[in-house]
């Protein structure tokens, strides 16, 4: 029996990495798993309870990490997954400003990093899994049938970013979302656990000009030529 197939999605910041990797997986009836949510209720937690992971010890970060709790639950309203943290929706919460800002420093933590692939490598996946992130076709499913590397213009980047976060209320400039984006890009591919790379087997996606739609058709194309669908 054919095992079930993992297409693993990595890339910078706002290439819509989720938007894809959701819509695949509405399109394929595939399970999506989001992990940069991962990151961000765990660096939600830490903000709120105003721990510092750079001077915890090992232990410390390990007994923290054993009180927290995340969870998906898919929104009929949204049609997409919510994010829940110890049983409370924070989807919106992990996308403002705060933990945009915390999120990379969190996500460079060994300790960190090494429970947050534990969890990802132990998602049931019987028919087919999509997961996004930094490190999935590196180091979570480094035997992924399908990688993909997304990247985009920085400006591009950075005012579909903006653009975003304005439609959701939120009061920022496009300056801070462009310095926001070049931080996390430097932590991302700087970091010594698992930094951002391109697996030499991932097929790049640059998505400049592709709408939402193009980008869909591209990968389902290339789907079918592997025959994986």
């Amino acid at each position: 029996m054919n095992k079930p197939i993992i297409i693993a999605i990595d890339g910078y910041s706002s290439c819509g990495k989720s938007t894809l990797a959701k819509a695949l997986s509405n399109w394929l009836t595939f399970a999506y798993v989001d992990t940069g949510a991962m990151y961000r209720a765990v660096s939600l937690y830490f903000l709120r309870n105003k721990l510092d992971g750079k001077v915890l010890s090992i232990q410390e970060i390990e007994n923290t990490l054993d009180q927290i709790s995340i969870t998906f639950e898919h929104s009929q309203i949204k049609n997409s997954s919510d994010t829940f943290l110890n049983g409370e929706n924070v989807e919106d919460e992990i996308r403002g400003k705060a933990v945009s800002q915390a999120v990379s420093e969190v996500s460079q933590i060994k300790a960190i990093r090494s429970r947050m692939v534990q969890l990802q490598q132990s998602v049931e996946n019987r028919s087919g899994l999509i997961m996004d992130g930094r490190d999935i076709g590196t180091k979570v499913f480094p035997q992924a049938q399908l990688k993909l590397f997304m990247t985009a213009d920085p400006q591009i980047r950075a005012q579909r970013r903006y653009n975003e976060m304005r439609a959701a209320g939120k009061e920022l400039t496009l300056e801070e979302v462009e310095e926001n984006l070049k931080s996390r890009d430097y932590n991302d591919t700087n970091r010594k656990e698992n930094p951002l790379r391109q697996a030499q087997d991932a097929i790049v996606l640059d998505n400049s000009h592709l709408d939402q739609e193009q980008q869909l058709e591209w990968v389902l194309k290339l789907l079918k030529k592997r025959k994986l669908i």
